[in-house]
């Protein structure tokens, strides 16, 4: 009958009759059930009564939601119904319903509930199925507001618990794998509504917000449309997972995406639509939550406690805390003021926010923003103000979005609202992810946060003008979603803003740069061998001069940063840094005045034996083995690398081979491996194999075959978590493994049996490569993009010794579930790769067992 019943249920979705209807109906369903189940196992009506409670009580019940029951008995009944009751309890977990569930008297009640909210909130919803009305009255009676949790006590210890919900979800909506239950936006806040409503207001549901005057109409659809889209969505979710399952992850959001009538256009993938249509309606949500909970703190905390006014000016004032308009036809008469609304917020750090009832005001005011609003000087100041104020940018600029006046003052701005990106490098959306940039390079000015990026802070102290920094990072991503190159286009978005805003010809054409150019840095960094001059030299033109590469660095690492804070570690932050001084340096010395690289190594030649000859080294031994060496090895080692190498490679000709040097490296903040052994066709596929097993994520690779055939190694690592390998125990245990690795290389060294991520399954990343010809380093550069899979370094390793391919060096990215790797590659006699037999049998052999892999 239930499994009838459930397919009945899942039929009428599919033919569209409405959600609310279908819940509805779940709910009567299991009514009937339980309703004949108690009658079969407790038919003499006994001083007893079944109770649903939660959201069973509300007669909300999803497919595969949780059926929370409350068994109540009279206090002298408990000895004569425990069997007919274990009786029950054991049919109904039979019958494999999710039953959650509590034997209690109304006094028991009373007492579970005075010191748990939860448990008083579940009560709360309380609804008879069958059995005795009285003990519910009695229960009902128990857990009334003047015996336990009066509702401005109810109200608060709720609200606490709200925010508590949200720091867990990291307070935002917009996560790649929403919980749309618990997430900021989602149906716990629709409940959270209710809840309050029925313990001070008596209410019997959310349309009674209407004629308590708490909600419009036009709010009150908007609440209820946006729960009925939640609700399809949980039903449609229930449904695929064939469980209770909350959480929207990659393994079904594709498939809903069909579901729901999204299909794949020119520049959105139907899962990025069905997402955006979720994030809006979730934002829109949590703002009326907002909304609502303060009428409510005004209703039920404050009472008649709320102030006389403090006046600003004739258009607004301080009531209570609050900014508030000072009459309702403000934003009709002086529609600029709903830009001074956000400037105020900035020029008065004490008030707490927004009233409800201006809030309300904004978005019903927000299409007074059009073409006249934005050509208004006064409008165009005070955004401009925003931008400049010393104060609270962050706040205001995250509440201009949430009201939908930052969309409206920028229309560009609103096709990123809600727009994600299906992969797992982004973890925000892209409205989201703009303005945690422009909270990162908030702050950098912030003298309490100089410790966090100290350089950064320094930097932001000297540049000229801020707000430049500010548009950079609101219209950087601004074009994402819209087809072509979205840095190109931002940046023609930000011109036209710029001219608007009266910005001068430099400081617009800066502001565009920056836009065009936001991307470059990050590349350069993740791509090229930064300790290059060759490389910083070509960097150096890019950028031009100082005041460009000040404003790219803080940008760069601001943009880092906010697209995936779990994946911005030490070393990247390192590498920025050290592309940044480098650079820095090169244009101070002048671009026309590049240092020449044979001068260049013999100073570091020349500093390396100073520093080996304080420890005894002699000068002989070093020539002979530097004579063995390429100049890439001098080229991209500064003194103390090449000196500290030279004396590992002079002990272990001393000692005997294979070496494996471990040590710390703070200037990139990750751990260097460092291997010589006699040259091998499987030496770096086995070593990458050892180290993705024992679960360290190589950053760099340098290959290095010196003339008498030996290999020079070197790798840096970090952990799983981003951090440098621990010196001690860690590390003398990893050395220990590599030695007895490189002892004995076998093609059976490679295998990695860890699993490819969860996450990675969802996402079909096309393997993708290309060769360039590198003739001034006499070597070929072979980039790779592929999906990210366990052991990929090693599979290369022994495709490059199939098609007898000699690897110099790598630099490795990864990108949420995709690889974005550089290889630098030579024949075996260490030239460029011009032959097209060679480079079709690599690319052919990558192909074929990087897709057997994939699969």
């Amino acid at each position: 009958m239930i499994t009838h019943s459930t397919q009945q249920l899942s039929t009428a979705f599919d033919q569209g009759v409405a959600i609310d209807e279908l819940v509805r109906t779940r709910s009567q369903l299991i009514d009937a059930i339980l309703t004949v189940v108690w009658q079969r196992f407790i038919p003499h009506f006994p001083p007893a009564a079944l109770i649903a409670v939660g959201g069973y009580g509300r007669a909300e019940l999803l497919p595969s939601a949780d059926i929370d029951l409350l068994i109540l008995i009279a206090p002298d009944s408990l000895d004569s119904l425990a069997d007919p009751i274990s009786s029950l309890l054991t049919f109904l977990w039979d019958t494999k319903l999710d039953i959650g569930h509590a034997v209690r008297t109304p006094a028991e009640c009373q007492v579970h509930a005075r010191d748990d909210v939860t448990i008083m909130t579940n009560l709360i919803e309380a609804r008879l199925i069958i059995g005795h009305q009285a003990l519910l009255d009695q229960m009902r009676t128990a857990i009334d507001p003047t015996q336990l949790w009066p509702s401005d006590v109810f109200f608060a210890a709720k609200c606490r618990e709200q925010l508590n919900r949200w720091h867990k979800y990291g307070d935002t909506a917009y996560n790649l794998e929403p919980n749309i239950k618990e997430n900021p936006g989602g149906l716990r806040d629709i409940q959270m509504i209710g809840w309050v409503t029925k313990r001070h207001f008596n209410a019997a549901g959310l349309a009674d917000l209407v004629q308590l005057g708490f909600l419009t109409t036009a709010e009150y659809h908007t609440l209820s449309d946006g729960q009925a889209l939640l609700w399809r969505i949980r039903f449609a979710l229930h449904r695929l997972a064939g469980r209770r399952e909350d959480r929207l992850l990659f393994d079904y959001q594709r498939t809903l995406a069909t579901q729901f009538g999204f299909a794949d256009g020119p520049n959105n993938l139907a899962v990025e639509q069905f997402m955006q249509q979720y994030y809006r309606t979730v934002i829109e949500l949590n703002r009326l939550n907002e909304m609502l909970l303060q009428f409510f703190q005004e209703a039920i905390l404050l009472h008649a406690d709320i102030g006389a006014p403090q006046p600003i000016n004739k258009r607004f004032q301080i009531c209570s805390g609050y900014l508030e308009v000072s009459h309702e036809r403000v934003f009709a008469q002086f529609p600029f003021a709903l830009l001074e609304l956000f400037h105020l917020l900035q020029l008065h750090p004490e008030l707490i926010g927004v009233r409800a009832s201006t809030i309300r005001l904004i978005r019903e005011n927000c299409h007074r923003i059009d073409d006249e609003f934005r050509e208004d000087i006064r409008a165009r100041s005070l955004f401009m103000e925003i931008l400049r104020s010393p104060n609270g940018l962050t706040r205001v600029l995250t509440r201009m979005n949430r009201y939908g006046v930052l969309a409206k003052y920028i229309p560009a701005f609103a096709n990123i609202v809600g727009r994600m990106q299906y992969d797992l490098f982004h973890v925000y959306t892209v409205d989201e992810h703009t303005l945690r940039v422009v909270r990162n390079l908030r702050r950098f000015s912030v003298p309490d946060c100089d410790h966090e990026f100290p350089l950064c802070s320094a930097i932001t102290r000297r540049i000229p003008k801020r707000e430049l920094l500010y548009l950079s990072g609101l219209f950087h991503d601004i074009a994402k979603g819209r087809g072509g190159d979205h840095s190109q286009l931002g940046a023609r978005d930000a011109w036209e803003f710029c001219q608007l805003h009266h910005l001068s010809e430099y400081d617009s054409h800066l502001v565009m740069w920056l836009i065009e150019s936001h991307l470059i840095m990050s590349l350069t960094a993740q791509h090229k061998d930064i300790r290059d001059p060759e490389v910083i030299q070509q960097f150096a033109a890019l950028v031009g001069d100082v005041n460009r590469l000040d404003y790219l660095y803080l940008l760069t690492v601001a943009d880092a940063r906010a697209t995936n804070p779990k994946r911005w570690n030490s070393w990247n932050d390192a590498l920025l840094r050290e592309l940044y001084l480098n650079t820095r340096q090169a244009l101070e010395r002048g671009l026309d005045n590049p240092q020449a690289q044979d001068e260049l190594i013999e100073e570091k030649q020349a500093e390396a034996m100073r520093i080996l000859g304080r420890q005894g080294i002699e000068a002989e031994q070093c020539r002979s083995l530097w004579r063995q060496l390429n100049i890439e090895f001098f080229a991209s080692s500064s003194p103390e690398d090449i000196a500290w190498q030279t004396q590992q490679v002079l002990y272990g000709q001393q000692h005997g081979l294979p070496l494996v040097a471990i040590r710390p490296l703070p200037e990139r903040s990750c751990s260097e491996i460092f291997t010589y052994a006699a040259s091998d066709r499987n030496l770096f596929a086995c070593t990458t194999a050892l180290l993705d097993r024992r679960h360290f994520n190589i950053m760099d690779a340098r290959i290095i075959t010196t003339a008498d055939q030996m290999a020079i190694n070197s790798f840096q690592i970090l952990t799983m978590d981003g951090e440098p390998l621990a010196v001690g125990q860690e590390s003398d245990n990893l050395s220990a493994s590599l030695y007895r690795e490189l002892c004995d290389l076998n093609d059976g060294c490679i295998e990695v049996a860890r699993r490819l991520p969860r996450e990675h399954r969802h996402f079909s990343i096309a393997t993708r490569m290309s060769f360039t010809a590198d003739p001034i380093k006499n070597r070929t550069i072979m980039r790779l993009v592929t999906l990210d899979r366990p052991g990929l370094l090693a599979q290369l390793g022994m495709i490059f010794a199939h098609c007898d391919i000699r690897l110099q060096g790598a630099k490795i990215a990864t990108i949420g579930a995709e690889v974005d790797d550089v290889f630098f590659i030579t024949t075996p006699t260490a030239a460029p790769i011009e032959s097209d037999q060679i480079l079709t049998c690599l690319q052919q052999e990558i192909y074929r067992q990087l897709e057997q892999s994939a699969h």
